[in-house]
């Protein structure tokens, strides 16, 4: 009797005490509890960013060998002069000014140094037997804006910040097919004949529209300048769905009504496109009617940026079909908008108050993209036109689709860029970016006055 009476004594004492240690809203403060995120939360370190980017780097070092294999070019894990490369040079230039590191610069101007080297010792032979060398062939004999527009751009941008005269016979050559070349509409704006006759690709808007402007620039055209914008115009009016702030993928002439597919990496051309002419223009000198352009071009931008924000998913990724959350997260598209709004805030054309934590979201879930071996995965393989929503949701997602390699160089280097201008801080459990920094540790405090008391 009395062991069983030690028993129950030893029972209601440790029911007191697990009674003492229960969480509960009077001894314990819940709101301060870590939620358990799906991708990192938080603010991260430039270094955190930079040794993300830098893998990408060093891994793309060895798969995209600089130099020439015999008399042709090296053939590594990607090709050296395709769009895909073209958007990951241009990326690369980029992340030198920003970073400060001169590998990623140097990336750039090894290879396309190479590639114009190389174009012409294999014209001849090129001239005989079109299958020669297939990376050398889009270079010497250009037949789609996929070939020539974000090559082009690239070579505009090493040129204006290294001039070197072996650029010129291939940005000329580039640029005679954007402009002269590719097949467009009767009210001039780029058009193919696939998968239909008379078909407007959103893509073309990047292939074809920012190496005008870049070559503006660089000799000092305006009417190239004016040709950009006319042709981000043309596209809006054709391919801009004002209810959702989106643009749709393709426009058939034939067809009425007019599908609206919203395909990720395609709204990524869109607004890379702007981000491209607004920076080209910021470097001439503009009258009043560039200056209403230029007005018009940012105007858009706000309201595509507008528009996709509404549609982030809570990971910080966006979807492959961006008003379709049944469809899978996509990471070369979440990267082009990262690197867009984030430039977009560096430029002070949209506010870091509003959108820059949606920024670094959306970049802690590219981080998570990036394997050991420095590869980004997540992303969705070349991709066609379709005219129902299978056909995107259902497109591989491959390791080595080359997409994404560009967009998460040029992702990195903005958010680093914008960590260094701007004034983000935890407050309250919550990313929030203020106009002057805010010097306290506190969880929770009142912007400007850290020392205010916050009563619960």
């Amino acid at each position: 009797m009395r062991h069983l009476t030690c028993i129950l004594a030893l029972a209601a004492a440790s029911l007191n005490v697990q009674a003492q240690q229960e969480i509960n809203d009077q001894n314990t403060p819940l709101h301060l509890m870590q939620p358990q995120y799906d991708t990192p939360y938080g603010i991260p370190s430039e270094e955190e960013v930079k040794s993300t980017i830098d893998r990408v780097l060093e891994y793309l070092e060895t798969a995209m060998p600089a130099h020439a294999d015999g008399n042709k070019l090296a053939r590594g894990s990607f090709r050296l002069t395709s769009y895909e490369a073209g958007v990951l040079y241009a990326a690369m230039i980029n992340a030198g000014v920003s970073t400060d590191d001169t590998r990623y610069t140097r990336f750039a101007t090894e290879r396309l140094r190479l590639i114009a080297q190389q174009a012409k010792k294999e014209a001849k032979a090129l001239q005989k037997d079109k299958e020669y060398d297939a990376q050398m062939r889009m270079v010497l004999y250009p037949g789609a804006l996929d070939d020539c527009g974000a090559m082009a751009s690239a070579y505009c941008r090493l040129n204006m910040s290294q001039p070197d005269k072996a650029y010129d016979d291939v940005i000329n050559r580039y640029v005679d097919f954007v402009r002269n070349g590719q097949y467009r509409l009767e009210d001039g704006i780029f058009a193919r004949h696939r998968p239909h006759h008379n078909t407007v690709w959103l893509d073309d808007m990047y292939m074809g529209v920012p190496c005008m402007a870049w070559y503006g620039v660089m000799n000092r055209d305006m009417t190239a300048v004016h040709d950009a914008v006319r042709q981000i115009r043309l596209f809006k009016e054709r391919m801009w769905v004002p209810g959702k702030q989106l643009f749709r993928h393709g426009w058939v002439e034939s067809m009425s009504p007019h599908p609206a597919y919203h395909w990720g990496r395609a709204n990524g051309w869109g607004i890379l496109t702007m981000c491209e002419v607004l920076d080209a223009m910021a470097l001439m000198e503009l009258d009043e009617a560039a200056m209403r352009e230029r007005d018009f071009v940012i105007g858009l931008l706000r309201e595509h940026i507008e528009g996709l924000s509404a549609l982030q998913d809570k990971t910080g990724f966006w979807h492959q079909l961006l008003d379709r959350p049944d469809t899978y997260l996509e990471t070369s598209c979440t990267a082009i908008y990262t690197y867009c709004m984030a430039h977009a805030i560096n430029e002070g054309w949209i506010s870091a108050e509003t959108y820059g934590a949606q920024v670094l979201l959306a970049w802690q879930a590219c981080m998570t993209k990036v394997n050991a071996r420095g590869q980004v995965e997540g992303t969705c393989v070349g991709t066609g036109m379709g005219f129902e929503p299978a056909f995107y949701a259902y497109r591989p997602v491959h390791a080595m689709a080359a997409h994404g390699y560009g967009p998460m160089i040029w992702a990195g280097s903005e958010v680093i860029r914008m960590l260094r201008k701007t004034h983000p801080k935890m407050n309250d459990s919550a990313v929030q970016f203020y106009k002057t920094e805010q010097k306290t540790d506190k969880p929770i405090f009142t912007e400007g006055s850290p020392e205010t008391e916050i009563l619960w």
